[in-house]
């Protein structure tokens, strides 16, 4: 599958060495103020190249809206986003056209389809992320009409965890660190590890601020479900967390309940949701990458015909995936809920006559 979402949908096209990637986004109510540099600046975050703790492919990720869009305003007609692909080096994978790549979905592709795109794994490639984050921004931006602000960073790398988390400083930060105290060691485990020719996992902190009580469509398309399910089908995410997550099966139930009093939730080990449905406190997440599965040592692996081997891989790779990955976890959480306010407009009658008195 392609989409993702029901009233407000969106399916992306497009591959990593292709002429272009893109996404078409339908659903997004009409008279939405679209701001193309805002767009582009989400881009921007996501793209390749900014620094040495990235990619060395430099895409300038430029967007073009070509429709669903006029005088500045969505038309409420399906909006299409391009992206065209610049910088290509499809002969670095020349010497893998038969290969299978360990941690990679070349495996599976191959044994799924019949063939595929060896040319930085075509479909299966994170660069089908910037498409998201295309679609993610024009959901940011309704979403902040209705006063929900939604931020990211990494609270983790290679084990080194973050103490606090200020997502101010993130912004600034090259690899988006939460917490300046931790962030020297981050990048040095992210720099010894690209010239030790390796990789490093990372975890990225995801909140949204602002969210009304009522998103949520239970019992089968619970707003956590959602969520869980957006980000498990980013590229290399391998477990998330929403509040506590795993420390709640160590706690009981005293400690990991979250009292209520008139102003509100005195703590939120839930992570804003509750049955399945938004509690009006924050949306918290926290979503694990493994490493970057491209790396340059030699590696045991098997070809087409099953044969073994040796080989080794060459490209350009980012060294920990988590860092940019984090900017395609926040526009993820973004399109589901601008999905679930869209729903969640019809869930009572109040909601119908308030519409259409």
């Amino acid at each position: 599958m392609n989409s993702f979402g029901q009233k407000m949908r969106f399916s992306t096209f497009g591959e990593s060495h292709g002429k272009a990637l893109g996404c078409i986004l339908d659903g997004v109510p009409a008279g939405l103020n679209i701001d193309e540099a805002y767009i582009q600046r989400e881009l921007d975050r996501r793209k390749p190249g900014k620094s040495e703790f990235e990619t060395a492919r430099k895409e300038a990720d430029k967007v073009e809206i070509l429709s669903g869009v006029f005088e500045g305003k969505s038309t409420g007609t399906p909006i299409a986003m391009v992206i065209y692909n610049t910088n290509q080096k499809s002969k670095d994978y020349s010497n893998i056209k038969d290969i299978f790549r360990p941690g990679h979905a070349d495996f599976t592709y191959f044994h799924k389809y019949g063939l595929r795109d060896y040319r930085g794994g075509g479909r299966s490639s994170a660069r089908e992320t910037a498409a998201r984050v295309a679609a993610g921004a024009i959901a940011k931006l309704m979403l902040m009409q209705l006063g929900i602000e939604i931020q990211s960073g990494i609270c983790e790398i290679d084990g080194i965890k973050s103490k606090n988390y200020d997502f101010a400083y993130a912004k600034s930060s090259q690899i988006y660190a939460l917490d300046p105290k931790v962030e020297a060691a981050q990048k040095e485990a992210v720099l010894q590890a690209k010239n030790e020719h390796d990789s490093v996992g990372g975890v990225s902190r995801v909140i949204a601020k602002g969210v009304p009580v009522g998103l949520g469509q239970p019992l089968y398309y619970k707003l956590d479900g959602v969520l869980a399910d957006a980000m498990m089908g980013i590229n290399a995410v391998k477990a998330v967390e929403i509040g506590d997550g795993i420390l709640s099966a160590s706690a009981k139930g005293s400690g990991n309940n979250d009292p209520i009093r008139s102003s509100g939730f005195e703590s939120n080990h839930s992570g804003g949701i509750l049955g399945g449905i938004s509690n009006g406190d924050e949306i918290v997440m926290s979503v694990y990458f493994k490493p970057t599965p491209s790396i340059f040592k030699s590696q045991h692996t098997i070809n087409t015909d099953n044969e073994e081997l040796d080989f080794s891989l060459k490209g350009r790779h980012d060294p920990c995936v988590a860092i940019r990955g984090s900017v395609v976890c926040e526009s993820m959480m973004a399109l589901v809920l601008a999905d679930m306010m869209l729903l969640n407009m019809g869930s009572n009658l109040d909601g119908v006559l308030k519409y259409y008195n």
